[in-house]
């Protein structure tokens, strides 16, 4: 089996990178977020959260955030 990627080389003006920054910024934060609840769950119960669990909090934590 072969697998094939591709790089690509994007050059974004300042505003494009200062949105750049912004969303990986807030990813960061979501991710590190969700794996801390997944950790205390884990450490709780001996399960860690679905994907539905944290999906449906999402739009709690973007009225809180926003």
């Amino acid at each position: 089996m072969i697998n094939k990627a591709y790089k690509f080389r994007i050059y974004p003006n300042k505003a494009q990178a200062i949105l750049i920054n912004i969303t990986m910024g807030c990813s960061r934060f979501v991710f590190n977020h969700f794996l801390s609840l997944w950790d205390h769950a884990y450490k709780e119960t001996g399960k860690g959260l679905t994907y539905g669990t944290c999906s449906a909090k999402l739009p709690a934590m973007k009225k809180e955030f926003v």
